[in-house]
């Protein structure tokens, strides 16, 4: 049974748009059921046993079916239910808290395929995807080629033109998930062999069209994590397909690419808190449970800092992530920078987290069954999100040749983010695919940092932490501004030094420092107490600060005792630790 109730004001169900994605997170929940009760099909126990056998849960697949989660994939225009970026994070948020295979092999990937159709196909491309998705299929989309990773302008698989007409599909792509049961593949492919980035263009291969003796689907990978994922590859020898497969135009396969990444880089990332707040309350529960040194473990300070400073990272991820999927909408020329930021940083903090939390459970962190055995599938599975063909060294190498543009137009002289853009449950407008841009030279979640400095109070002990760690980062962003201006031509590209790689990771922890702070500014004399207050901002930039390098001065013992409470409450009350502070099953 679901416990508790949502905060009122910042946190209340206020418009249309809220009150359905609110709805549909407690079908979803309720749906999916209370994971630690051995008697649901649903159960950890039952999750973990799935994947031992390297297969997805039949009855999470089910469950997903019965509530159409496809739907939650495909614009409410063509006959879905897709509205808000934001919104389908907390929906999937749900899924992966019990099972980060399960979120991917059963609908994200197909998320990840069909964006390339909703941002550039025809009318009838899209129709054709979304009666494929809303009837239960799953799409492919198939970018890998594991000889030249994230190098897509060196890929070999081909789409030649056929002499009839259409297009001849000849050599493999690797690393696919649910190349063996997808409807459709969505194909990087050259279609000239010309060098340089105008050589690609995107195909939608619709199986059900194509001659089966000209294709084959490859062995399937074993893997590490998401070990019930079907990841194998596709051999195409002459396979015919028609010209209207061609998605958008012909050799705008990597602006394309790219223009769907500023969606899924924004989106996954979000989505995968749910695992982390798993790995979080399983091992509250152990610390609580657990005597050492005729203490709880809990009562030890190095494992109750460790439990909080878990919890503020998830409000970090979850900040960043919100602006960065109300940006999609908001604003779509700057999307780029921010989805490659959030995809590069939330990925790279939940692992450390994980590995944090790993130290509190101790040898039970190596155990597969039993109580916490999902900590053990979550920490293999997370990692996987920080590869792929969105892999963090490629998200840096979209900053960086950003940088010095960013600094010589945008910071310290644009104008700051609308408000929006921090306000967790505020209706947004239809998602503009049509207004993604490569690269804008605008950064306003950076001028709202700027901002800050003379917008923030200052009365409290708390408040007065707040501010002097504000004008801290504003500092780190003037020196951000010098070096990035200083930058050599060779360093604006992605073979650039470690150097500049470590100014992209600057660069996103103050992205991440200017959405806590938006946040909370939102937030700020709202209903929702915790926050509300300024003791978390505090401690999150704090934490924010020291990841720079910095040494802040200590926080008020008040800010320590509020989140650690706070972390209690939302364990006892089955509440999550994120921004929504959302009921749960278990």
């Amino acid at each position: 049974m679901l416990t508790g109730s949502p905060p009122q004001g910042h946190g209340a169900p206020t418009t249309d748009q809220e009150a359905q994605v609110a709805a549909r997170v407690a079908e979803l929940e309720k749906r999916l059921g209370d994971p630690t009760a051995e008697d649901n099909d649903l159960s950890y126990t039952r999750l973990l046993r799935a994947d031992e056998a390297g297969e997805l849960s039949a009855a999470g697949e089910r469950v997903l079916d019965d509530v159409v989660l496809n739907a939650d994939f495909v614009p409410r225009e063509h006959g879905g239910s897709l509205e808000r970026i934001d919104s389908l994070v907390r929906v999937m948020r749900q899924v992966f808290r019990r099972d980060v295979a399960l979120g991917l092999g059963y609908g994200v990937t197909s998320f990840m395929a069909g964006v390339n159709v909703w941002t550039a196909g025809s009318a009838e491309q899209r129709e054709r995807l979304a009666r494929i998705m809303l009837g239960g299929g799953k799409v492919s989309v198939a970018y890998h080629e594991l000889a030249h990773g994230n190098d897509f302008v060196r890929n070999e698989f081909e789409a030649r033109p056929a002499p009839e007409g259409g297009y001849l599909l000849n050599g493999e792509k690797q690393v696919i998930n649910n190349a063996d049961r997808a409807d459709a593949w969505v194909l990087f492919s050259r279609t000239s062999p010309a060098p340089g980035s105008r050589s690609h263009s995107v195909l939608f291969a619709e199986r059900a069209g194509l001659d089966a003796d000209s294709y084959r689907v490859l062995p399937r990978y074993d893997a590490v994590g998401v070990r019930g994922c079907h990841l194998s590859g596709l051999h195409f020898d002459n396979t015919p397909v028609p010209a209207d497969a061609l998605v958008g135009a012909s050799g705008q396969g990597v602006e394309l690419a790219l223009r769907a990444f500023q969606i899924t880089r924004s989106a996954v990332p979000g989505m995968a808190l749910g695992a982390a707040d798993t790995s979080l309350r399983t091992v509250v529960r152990f610390a609580l449970g657990r005597e050492l040194y005729r203490k709880s473990v809990m009562d030890i300070p190095h494992a109750k800092a460790t439990l909080s400073g878990a919890f503020l990272d998830l409000l970090i991820c979850d900040s960043l992530s919100l602006t960065a999927t109300r940006a999609v909408h908001l604003l779509p020329e700057e999307t780029s920078v921010y989805a490659a930021a959030t995809k590069y940083l939330v990925p790279k903090m939940l692992t450390e987290t994980m590995h944090d939390l790993s130290i509190v459970l101790g040898a039970r962190f190596y155990v597969r069954e039993g109580e916490f055995g999902i900590f053990q599938k979550h920490i293999r599975d997370l990692p996987v999100l920080s590869l792929g063909h969105a892999g963090s060294a490629a998200c840096q190498a979209t900053i960086i040749p950003q940088l010095a543009r960013l600094a010589r137009r945008s910071w310290f002289t644009g104008d700051k983010a609308p408000d929006a853009l921090f306000r967790p449950r505020e209706d947004l407008p239809a998602l503009p695919f049509g207004r993604l841009t490569l690269a804008s030279g605008k950064d306003s979640l950076s001028a709202s940092l700027v901002a800050s400095v003379d917008e923030l109070p200052s009365s409290s002990p708390e408040e007065r932490a707040v501010h002097a760690v504000a004008l801290k980062m504003m500092d780190e962003l003037r020196q951000l501004q010098e070096s990035s201006l200083a930058l050599t031509p060779e360093n604006r590209t992605a073979l650039a030094s470690p150097g500049t790689f470590a100014l992209a990771d600057r660069y996103a922890v103050l992205l991440a420092a200017a959405s806590v702070i938006g946040v909370w500014q939102q937030a700020r004399g709202g209903d929702d107490p915790f926050l509300a207050d300024p003791g978390w901002l505090a401690a999150v930039l704090h934490r924010l600060a020291r990841r720079l390098g910095q040494q802040p001065p200590d926080l008020p013992a008040s800010v320590d005792a509020g989140v650690h409470e706070e972390v209690l409450r939302r364990f006892r009350e089955r509440r999550s630790f994120d921004l929504y502070d959302t009921p749960l099953a278990g």
